[in-house]
């Protein structure tokens, strides 16, 4: 696994596509460096990227303050189908179906929905478009689900309507940037398909 930054208290690594962000992970991590580490946020099983981690007790505290704050700006490209409006800030309201892992845009408010919100723009066009999208809530599969409600499904994402043959859905961690101990960090990636 691929590490861009590592201190005493937090570590910064490329999550491969495949493994679990809260277990796998940590696990790998743990057993690179020597020490217990802690998971702050997530990211789903088929989709890779930059995540960091934090090496402590006290690490975990403030990274996960940073989040509940919304200090911790997490940034993503994704190759979706069709061609969206040149740039959006969309706000729904989304729903959980536990049982089927599927979640769902609905109209109102009721138990277990909760908001949310990204904006992105379009970075290429064609019959696949290239979009980088700032996720401001990170709800579960939020951006394959905000896309494909409207229309343009992840590309590789069959659960959320893509009919393509790729294995999993063309989404990607490439930015995360957020404060600690007084200092701004920011780490980047981008994978291949993006030619960035």
């Amino acid at each position: 696994m691929e590490l861009l930054y590592t201190d005493k208290d937090i570590v910064v690594c490329i999550k491969p596509v495949g493994m679990d962000s809260e277990s796998q992970v940590p696990e790998a991590l743990k057993q690179l460096l020597g020490k217990e580490i802690f998971t702050v946020h997530r990211l789903d099983l088929n989709v890779g990227g930059v995540m960091v981690y934090a090496r402590n007790k006290q690490s975990a505290a403030a990274l996960s303050k940073s989040i509940q704050e919304g200090s911790m700006i997490k940034e993503y490209v994704a190759m979706v189908h069709g061609i969206p409006p040149k740039n959006g800030d969309w706000e729904d309201l989304l729903w959980k179906d536990a049982k089927k892992n599927k979640v769902f845009v609905v109209k109102r408010m009721r138990g277990g929905v909760k908001p949310a919100r990204l904006e992105y723009q379009c970075l290429s066009e064609g019959e696949h478009s290239l979009v980088h999208i700032r996720l401001h809530t990170g709800r579960s599969h939020q951006i394959r689900v905000q896309f494909s409600s409207r229309g343009y499904p992840l590309v590789g994402d069959h659960k959320y309507g893509s009919k393509d043959n790729r294995t999993e859905p063309m989404l990607y961690s490439c930015r995360i940037t957020f404060p600690f101990k007084g200092k701004e960090y920011c780490f980047e990636s981008y994978p291949d398909w993006t030619n960035i």
